[in-house]
């Protein structure tokens, strides 16, 4: 059965992140999602180590799973880092992700990572090295760890972003950037936005759902065909071939945040080109506008839209259900009404992410309500409406000919993406 691993999420000892960011109820929301292996972040924190000593034990090679509670969920020792740094005269900020296969490397590196750092202060602890620095450090300790630029086009901390980031891979590590293997592609871009970057070539795309509350869970993961363990599925994961690394579930990238152009302040969200003819500059307020991923993707892009690798890795994109039974009942997602749906459809069908991906047509009629169906077929066509994010706002989306909602001029809707 395949492998679904999603690697990049938070802690309740992260910023801004839900108090049920614990592992026995992420496990629990893992079942219901679908999920196989889940990261169990931020494990520099040492109250959440702690707490993660104390509640997981060893199961296939590397990989962890509750002493008690709901066993058949995987986890992966991860954490995502904030660099902090100056190079070339310019203050940089990344986030990167770290992948480990046991407590006691975890320890090691943490030992070192606190020389730069206070990794209490929170669960994506801030270092003042630079990022080539950490990954050196990292190498050092452990070099059965991973390294992967996260989010890599987000514009404020990113390797490649509009406002801190640098222009390539090797700007930002040097000669040790052949230790990067692969980047995650974020929620504001997918798999072929980055097809466009020959620099990029040999690089794994993975995509993950940094998620700061459960219901956030496989917005974004990977399927495998592979071994269950810390080797086999970073060996799947970095193979960058489709026999096995099956495909990418995503996030439509125009529902992300920093997707396009704009300054949430004034309400202004632009397309490139009109970013461009504006001389980045907000037209209300006359500051700087927020350049979003589409942007600097297609700046630094050596392609043109619509590139297709050989032998590229698939990607499927969904909506999380609640969010689509809520709009086919013309509620907000976590209501009664909502949560009694969602939960009917799992009880009959599973996991979420069977019934977003999987069941089929004529199966899924049987149970489902019609309205609800509806939406989550026009999903699998990608038949969505979405008023792009931008400056820090995540876009809308709109499946129903009926919902109230602005468009965007500029955008056309999704459906002709490779899947």
């Amino acid at each position: 059965m395949p492998i679904v691993a999603d690697l990049h999420i938070h802690s309740r000892f992260s910023y801004a992140c839900s108090k049920e960011m614990a592992v026995e109820r992420l496990a629990w929301w893992a079942k219901r999602k679908g999920i196989s292996l889940l990261g169990t972040g931020d494990f520099t924190h040492p109250i959440y180590l702690t707490h993660l000593k104390q509640t997981l034990e060893p199961a296939e090679k590397g990989l962890f799973r509750l002493r008690a509670g709901e066993r058949d969920v995987r986890f992966m020792l991860t954490v995502e880092v904030t660099n902090i740094f100056r190079h070339d005269g310019r203050l940089r900020k990344t986030h990167t992700l770290i992948f480990a296969p046991s407590f006691s490397i975890v320890e090691r590196l943490n030992s070192r990572l606190a020389d730069h750092g206070k990794l209490a202060m929170d669960g994506r602890p801030t270092l003042t090295c630079s990022a080539r620095d950490l990954l050196r450090i990292v190498k050092d300790t452990a070099p059965e760890c991973e390294v992967i630029p996260a989010h890599v086009w987000t514009p404020w901390f990113s390797v490649l972003g509009s406002l801190s980031g640098f222009d390539s891979l090797a700007e930002c590590y040097g000669d040790e950037v052949r230790y990067i293997r692969a980047v995650e592609t974020g929620l504001s871009s997918d798999p072929a936005m980055n097809w466009r970057l020959s620099a990029l070539d040999g690089i794994a795309l993975i995509s993950n759902s940094d998620a700061h509350s459960p219901r956030k869970l496989a917005r974004e993961a990977n399927v495998l065909d592979c071994a269950l363990s810390y080797t086999g599925v970073l060996d799947a994961l970095l193979s960058r071939d489709p026999t096995r690394f099956l495909y990418t579930i995503e996030f439509f990238p125009e529902e992300g945040k920093y997707h396009l152009d704009g300054h949430r302040q004034c309400q202004v969200r632009f397309v490139p080109a009109e970013t461009r003819h504006v001389n980045g500059l907000c037209p209300v307020c006359s500051k700087p506008l927020t350049v979003g991923v589409l942007h600097r993707v297609t700046a630094l892009a050596d392609r043109a839209a619509g590139y297709i690798p050989a032998n590229p890795i698939p990607a499927k994109y969904v909506i999380p259900l609640e969010e689509i039974i809520a709009a086919a009942l013309g509620q907000k997602p976590n209501t009664k009404r909502v949560t009694a749906a969602y939960n009917a459809l799992l009880e009959q069908y599973g996991t979420e992410l069977g019934i977003l991906l999987d069941v089929d047509e004529e199966e899924l009629a049987r149970a489902t309500p019609p309205r609800i169906l509806a939406g989550i077929l026009k999903t699998r066509r990608g038949e969505v409406q979405i008023t792009p994010g931008y400056d820090g706002e995540y876009g809308t989306l709109a499946l129903f000919d009926d919902e109230v909602g602005s468009r965007h001029p500029s955008l056309t809707a999704p459906g002709s993406r490779v899947r």
